[in-house]
């Protein structure tokens, strides 16, 4: 067993990744999951990938430690029901392109830093995105792009590609255009995205498709992974939905402790006989569930996860950038670290007292306790979200009970 505060606490104090990490994260996930198309996607996607997960010290929340993500701007032409940027319409000043330029060039300084990922709103609504992909690019960045798709065409896609884009991330809530148009506010998203994901792969760019689970399509899942999976989707992410921008007024119940457990059980059943490989979000109990169902080698598979594994990365390897300069632990955590009009982000991210305390990981309630805070931790934003306190438990947490029904 792994004692409360071994391992490594936080991969903001561990060394540059070698791409090893980001194998055997895998592998491990594999192993675990009994994943049995690990071989073909290693084959397929593997190398494809790992620019994509550049600098990465193996898997957690939103992908991997260590990258930063950057919401460029609010500002997108469709209207989403549950967008947590508030998305469609600028809200507020954004960064000027001499600022993003040097926003890039602090985000250069961060040991570890290898990959930035560009997120909204929609991207490629801002003017100068290739000016900002083309620094990021000639600054040794590796670049992933968050896009709804319905922008983008071939040549568009090419230029993506050209200017450092490694991964690109499409969301898809429905598996059909009267679901998810439903949920992107837009009729005709869907077969504009479709048609945005096919020049994606004909770029050669690695697809990772995004699936926001709520209410309205969680009895659907299933198909739309089944979808991803025939566009050829090298990576699919989970999110279980943080009721934050937007999403605060769906007006759904959430899902509770069952409801959350069902569907990391869903993730991990998935896994082995999907072409993708799957990864959660706000729902770090994935890695502990997957120890806490292991029988083989039970230890040594835990102290291999304190290495690979990281639940939560808010703050600890991941942080948030706001199109106004706003810094973030993560999109679900709305706790301001510092701003990069006032303060370098190179300063933020050393002497933030927001990001001290994550990065101490003293948690509060089953969380301090629970065997598995190096791996998992809790969803930090779901906790100060549903509590008011992002040191608290996880509200949503299943592992006790899960192990006490055995």
């Amino acid at each position: 067993m792994v004692k409360k505060g071994s391992g490594p606490v936080a991969p903001f104090f561990m060394p540059p990744t070698l791409p090893a990490r980001q194998f055997f994260s895998a592998f491990l996930m594999a192993l675990l999951t009994g994943w049995k198309f690990f071989p073909s996607w290693m084959a397929r996607h593997g190398t494809r990938c790992v620019p994509g997960a550049s600098g990465a010290l193996g898997m957690g929340c939103i992908g991997f430690p260590n990258h930063p993500v950057w919401e460029v701007t609010s500002r997108c032409n469709l209207d989403c029901i549950h967008c947590h940027a508030r998305g469609s319409r600028q809200n507020g000043p954004e960064l000027s392109t001499s600022e993003g330029l040097a926003l890039l060039d602090e985000l250069a300084k961060i040991p570890g830093f290898r990959m930035v990922a560009f997120t909204g709103g929609e991207p490629l609504v801002r003017d100068d995105l290739f000016s900002l992909l083309a620094h990021a690019k000639s600054l040794g960045f590796s670049g992933t792009i968050a896009t709804n798709a319905t922008l983008v065409d071939f040549p568009t896609a090419r230029k993506l590609r050209d200017n450092g884009i490694a991964i690109a991330a499409v969301s898809l809530d429905g598996c059909d255009p009267a679901a998810h148009d439903s949920v992107r506010g837009v009729r005709g998203s869907f077969d504009a995205a479709i048609e945005g994901i096919h020049a994606i792969n004909r770029a050669g760019i690695p697809l990772h498709i995004n699936i926001t689970v709520m209410n309205r399509n969680r009895e659907r899942l299933g198909e739309i992974m089944e979808l991803a999976n025939q566009l050829k989707a090298a990576i699919i992410i989970i999110y279980q939905m943080v009721p934050v921008g937007r999403g605060r007024k769906m007006g759904e119940p959430t899902p509770g402790t069952a409801g959350h457990a069902d569907l990391v059980r869903f993730i991990a059943g998935a896994q082995s006989g999907s072409r993708a490989i799957i990864e959660p979000v706000a729902a770090p109990q994935y890695w502990a569930h997957l120890l806490e169902r292991n029988t083989i080698l039970p230890t040594v598979a835990l102290r291999l996860a304190g290495h690979l594994f990281f639940g939560c990365c808010a703050g600890r390897g991941f942080i948030y950038v706001k199109p106004d300069g706003e810094v973030w632990p993560c999109p679900f955590l709305e706790v301001s670290c510092g701003n990069t009009r006032d303060t370098p982000f190179s300063e933020i991210w050393k002497s933030s007292p927001v990001l001290a305390r994550l990065r101490e990981r003293a948690l509060r309630g089953k969380c301090g306790s629970c065997r598995y805070q190096a791996v998992c931790g809790g969803c930090r934003g779901r906790a100060y979200v549903m509590t008011g306190d992002f040191m608290q438990e996880d509200p949503f947490c299943f592992i006790k009970a899960e192990r006490d029904d055995r």
